[in-house]
């Protein structure tokens, strides 16, 4: 395998999904064992055909199909792709969590896997022994683990809690001591998923240096992130999936930004597929219109951008955030701005039109891509759309233009400079 730890060679993995209607054998509760043996009498009392039907309806589902590719020891590589596109399944498989239905996989080293919030940890047991028992778990003495125990404590800043069962932590506790046991009992090889998210932005940002380091170390660091800013500046190299294929693999900068131009309406429209939608909600479309009301995804710097967002609502909704978020070319959030900043957040049944409105003179002149999703705060996430839908605003005689090809920032800031004023000093 020379310098090669991870060989992947046509890789698929397949999922049988029961749709609604078909007997299952797997409930644990009294509520289920009752609803299933009801399911199971009234199939048998059904006509032969009928059911024959009710039985088989299952369907295959590919989430990765023939995915090859090689990874070098020291390499820092960012698996990237849309929801659904085989991004944790493959980490799952490599993590020996999950077994492939085809296609091999060599891997040399040992492997450190953060996936989700508390994988790989006892809820019943405290801190202390769950750094213990990952260690023993990647194969370290009790001497190595200890000549390791205090940086692990330092960095996961939870020294008064080493002792308090983990079960008791909160999700970015969790997290941070996760992350300090998989980088620090030194795995030959990272594997990261976006679970980082959970923890505040200084703790993400130690993280990545770590990462960083790492990868300097001659150790190697896969890392999914839907950031893409987080992925060119921390990834030498990207994977891109597309519904369980490999898209293109190479070069960070190349692959991300060919990811996020990826099925880009140029005339400013998108119908959203609603096949597989939530049972509560989903969006149709979204239109960009100029000032003169043209549908178009090219705007003039001086002219505001009108959004319009179609969604519809099977139910009644308490409580729905939708939000709405504009990054640009370098995969940077701009802004994001929510429904229920101006409109209640009750929903009634039925299709709804918003409106939003992007001043003129606000973003700076290059190429943007607008995100949507919907979510229930703290209780349920419902649908995102990621970078559906991409337009550009073009430097038409701004007071900047004449500093055209300069970094200038990413938004206009029309600031009020007043000269010869006096400072009280109190």
């Amino acid at each position: 395998m020379s310098d090669t730890v991870i060989r992947v060679e046509n890789l698929s993995k397949k999922y049988v999904i029961a749709h609604q209607g078909q007997v299952a054998n797997n409930y644990k509760t009294f509520r289920g064992a009752m609803t299933n043996a009801a399911k199971y009498l009234i199939t048998n009392l059904m006509p032969h055909n009928n059911k024959e039907a009710n039985l088989k309806s299952q369907e295959e589902f590919w989430a990765l199909k023939d995915v090859s590719f090689e990874i070098k020891q020291g390499e820092r590589v960012g698996i990237i792709g849309r929801n659904g596109a085989g991004k944790s399944t493959l980490l799952k498989i490599l993590s020996r969590i999950t077994e492939p239905t085809k296609g091999t996989i060599r891997i040399k080293g040992r492997v450190a896997s953060l996936l989700e919030v508390g994988t790989g940890f006892h809820p019943e047991l405290t801190g202390r022994e769950n750094i213990f028992l990952n260690g023993a778990i990647l194969g370290m003495s009790k001497v190595e683990i200890q000549r390791k125990f205090d940086e692990i404590a330092a960095f996961a800043e939870i020294e008064k809690f080493l002792d308090t069962p983990v079960k008791r932590y909160s999700s970015g506790m969790y997290v941070r001591l996760a992350f300090a046991v998989a980088a620090h009992l030194e795995p030959e090889i990272l594997i990261v998923d976006e679970v980082l998210a959970v923890g505040d932005a200084q703790f993400q940002k130690k993280c990545l240096g770590k990462m960083e380091d790492v990868g300097k170390q001659g150790r190697t660091v896969l890392f999914v992130s839907h950031n893409m800013a987080t992925i060119n500046m921390l990834c030498q190299r990207a994977v891109w999936l597309v519904n369980g294929c490999v898209q293109i693999d190479g070069e960070t900068e190349y692959v991300t930004s060919e990811y996020l131009t990826y099925g880009v309406k140029h005339e400013g429209e998108v119908i959203i597929n609603s096949s597989n939608t939530n049972q509560k909600f989903y969006f149709k479309r979204i239109i960009l219109f100029n000032q003169q009301g043209n549908k178009t995804s090219l705007f003039s710097v001086r002219e505001p951008i009108k959004i319009y967002l179609e969604y519809h609502a099977i139910k009644f909704i308490e409580a729905l955030e939708i939000s709405l978020k504009v990054t640009n070319y370098f995969g940077i959030t701009v802004f994001t701005s929510h429904r229920s900043s101006y409109i209640s957040s009750k929903v009634g049944v039925g299709n709804h039109v918003l409106e939003i409105e992007i001043p003129a003179l606000f973003l700076v002149p290059g190429t943007y891509y607008i995100t949507i999703s919907a979510h229930i705060p703290n209780v349920e996430f419902i649908c995102r759309n990621e970078s559906i839908l991409t337009f550009e605003i073009e430097e038409t005689g701004s007071y900047m233009a004449i500093y055209k090809g300069s970094n200038y920032g990413v938004v206009f800031s029309n600031l009020t400079w007043k000269e010869n004023c006096l400072i009280v000093d109190k």
